[in-house]
């Protein structure tokens, strides 16, 4: 987690304490504890309430984190499936091809990483991908076997375009605000409730409302770490992209 993460959990935490205190001390424990049984039947459902929304959230994102993850190897092997093609083509047009697609993983891991996390893109990788077409599309088929290496190679192309498509199109995911306001709504007024079970002991309330807090908190934090496939700690890396680099012969 980053410092803003753990700011934003030490300030509902001390948000959290005060409020408590404020109830503790204008409506005593006298006053609460003959309301127990009833408020803590009530309670089970309303974390109820939260826990099944958050579970399903938590799925849900995990899911589109995994998706995100294997779209970047796809595009990543259909990215390899043109290289290799490029080595069987004469010079120069297949080392034109060749460079292109290196340049094409170099500035997706360098430049349009770090700015999928801002929900943008980099042209100069959009223009590469054209460059791409259009250096497949100069490829003069002379013969059966050139006529398949050309089919393959245009095939590689399209699915890379594609891939990339979608590779943008989940950068755009988001968790929808309606599916926020449920989960902050439900995760205040479930730590709220335990403010109305009356204790003689106000250390030992103290501690369980604390408690309590700090882990709804926490797994609202995780909720907004895993919210963008591209951004947070636990963001999707351009490990394809880079295992391709690391990979190729060098190039002609």
């Amino acid at each position: 987690m980053t410092a803003k993460d753990y700011g934003i959990i030490v300030a509902v935490l001390i948000l959290t304490f005060i409020a408590l205190r404020l109830t503790q001390r204008f409506i005593p424990h006298h006053r609460r504890e003959p309301h127990n049984d009833v408020a803590g039947f009530i309670f089970a459902t309303v974390s109820v309430v939260f826990a099944v929304p958050l579970a399903f959230v938590v799925v849900a994102l995990w899911t589109n984190n995994d998706n995100a993850h294997q779209t970047t190897f796809r595009e990543a092997n259909e990215l390899a499936g043109i290289y290799w093609i490029a080595r069987q083509v004469p010079l120069p047009l297949g080392a034109q091809l060749e460079h292109q697609t290196l340049e094409y993983a170099n500035t997706v891991v360098d430049q349009e990483w770090p700015l999928l996390a801002k929900h943008q893109t980099s042209p100069k990788a959009t223009e590469l991908v054209y460059e791409m077409r259009d250096s497949v599309f100069a490829l003069k088929p002379t013969s059966v076997a050139d006529q398949v290496e050309y089919d393959h190679a245009m095939t590689h192309v399209e699915a890379l375009a594609g891939e990339r498509r979608q590779r943008l199109n989940q950068a755009d995911e988001s968790l929808p605000p309606l599916l926020w306001a449920i989960l902050i709504g439900s995760a205040l007024v479930t730590v709220a409730f335990t403010f109305l079970f009356g204790l003689s002991s106000s250390f030992a309330h103290t501690v369980m409302v604390m408690t309590l807090a700090g882990l709804v908190v926490v797994s609202l934090v995780v909720v907004r770490e895993m919210s963008y496939p591209y951004a947070g700690t636990m963001k999707v890396s351009p490990t394809a992209f880079e295992v391709f680099l690391a990979r190729l012969p060098t190039p002609r």
